[in-house]
Parts: structure tokens; sequence; C-alpha cells
């Protein structure tokens, strides 16, 4: 499968350009860069560390996508949306791992899949989708006497909060309750904010140092809480799921789809 990779040069990029090479079944069909970054025109494979691939960074994404059967997109929101048009363009299947999307840019990732595969996950781990499968379970289980909090950690360098997969742990708990996480979402609590209002859904975000993701699941009532923790400690874990879902797309009819199908959860 020839796998281009968007946005090569960055820590992600170039940690999928090594998974990339290490997979069976898979060839670095190419990688581009923002047009003037300093990693423009040398080999993917010197940029990631390894014996050089033969394949040069670039910044033609129009190209790529014509040279690949799936590119991966962990870049920005933006950028993002314009690959999707690209992907629907040449029918190439498309990985995303961009946070910080908007509603209107998942409309645009929407419409692209209905003429290219598009895999979306918030997080490509095998330990946290499991975990969104278990916070649904438990939300579900439990009666709106039990408060939801959901907790996460990263980096100094991470933009967005609450992070994609915090956001995602809380659309999992409001499914299994049966309500629109935004009906129910609190993502900010500063000054006199009186009591907790029943039945919504808190968010904590803390940054700090080099973590690469934690995030925990609070379940709380009189005299008892249940902690559902997943603690990441490489993007290594990331590249290897993205891999794996770029390897299972090219293979599917058009359609919007996430780790769970990929997975088979």
């Amino acid at each position: 499968m020839r796998v281009g990779i968007v946005g090569c040069g960055g820590r992600m990029g170039l940690m999928l350009v090594r998974e990339v090479a290490a997979t069976p079944g898979a060839i670095l069909a190419g990688g581009t860069e923002r047009p003037g970054a300093a990693g423009l025109g040398r080999d993917l494979g010197t940029l990631a560390g390894l014996d050089p691939l033969g394949v040069a960074a670039s910044d033609d994404a129009a190209a790529l996508f014509a040279a690949s059967d799936v590119v991966i997109d962990f870049t920005a929101p933006a950028a993002t949306v314009g690959h999707a048009t690209l992907a629907a363009e040449t029918g190439t299947a498309l990985v995303v791992g961009t946070t910080g999307l908007s509603a209107a840019d998942h409309a645009a990732l929407a419409e692209a899949a209905s003429r290219a595969p598009l895999v979306l996950s918030a997080n490509f781990s095998l330990g946290v989708n499991l975990l969104l499968g278990l916070v649904r379970k438990v939300a579900a289980t439990l009666g709106d006497d039990w408060d939801i909090e959901v907790l996460e950690m990263h980096h100094r360098h991470k933009v967005d909060a609450p992070s994609g997969t915090a956001l995602a742990l809380g659309r999992a708990a409001a499914a299994g309750r049966a309500v629109d996480l935004d009906a129910v979402k609190d993502t900010v609590r500063d000054g006199h904010t009186g009591a907790r209002v029943p039945g919504h859904i808190g968010f904590a975000t803390l940054r700090g140092g080099d973590v690469v993701g934690d995030h925990t699941v609070l379940f709380a009532t009189e005299a008892e809480r249940i902690e559902l923790t997943h603690k990441a400690g490489s993007r290594a874990i990331f590249a290897r799921g993205a891999v794996r879902a770029a390897l299972w797309a090219p293979t599917q009819p058009p359609g919007l789809y996430g780790m769970e199908h990929v997975l088979g959860l």
C-alpha cells in the first residue's frame, strides 16, 4: 500500500515515516511540508533518522495524493480540510488524526467522505479506543446520581483544549446516557460557579512538560468513585494505529469511518 504523509517534518510526521518504513505491506509514497520549511527537498529517511528511503519531502500536496493509495494527516484543521478536498478529487483514502476541528470542519470531512474512504479519530491507540467503549457502557449502566468528569493532561506545546480525546470520551459518556454532549458540557469553571449542575459532564485540562497524553474519566457519587484511566508513554502508539488504519482504509468504499471500524470493535 502506497502511504503518503502530510506534515512529514513534524514530531508526529517523523514518527509516521518511521512506522511506515517498518511496516510490512506499506511503502512510503512521499511526504509534504509547508512552503519554506527547513526539511523540503531532504530525504524522508534522513529526516526521520533512518537510512535514505529515496523519497524527498515536497510542498506539492496534490502530487502526493495522486501518487498515494492513502494519505495520513496529523496537521492543523485548515490544512486538513484542504487535504480532504484533494482526497475527494482523487478518490484517495485519507486517515485524519488532526484535533481542534470545528463543526464546519467536520461537515467538510463528511462531504469528502462521500467520495473517498476517510478514517477520522481523535486518538488512534488501541487502549484509548477500548476505553471509549468502557466509558459508554459504564455511563449507560450508572444512574444520573453519578457525576462524570473528564481530566486530561498534555505537553506544554499542545494548542487546543480540551484535547480531542477528552471530547471523544465526553461524547462516549453522553452517548451512554443518550444525551447530546453540547447540551451538558462544562469546559470552564472559574470564580463563583455555584453548585455542580446535575447531569452535566465536566472537563479539566492540564498542560505541562512533555506529557504525551493522560486521560481519566471519573464517575463519582456519594461514598464511592470509579476512575477509568489511559496513559500514553509514546507517540508511537498513535503512529502504529494510524498506519494500521492506512492499510485498512483503501480497501473500503467511500464513507466516514472511525477506529472502531478499523479494529472491528
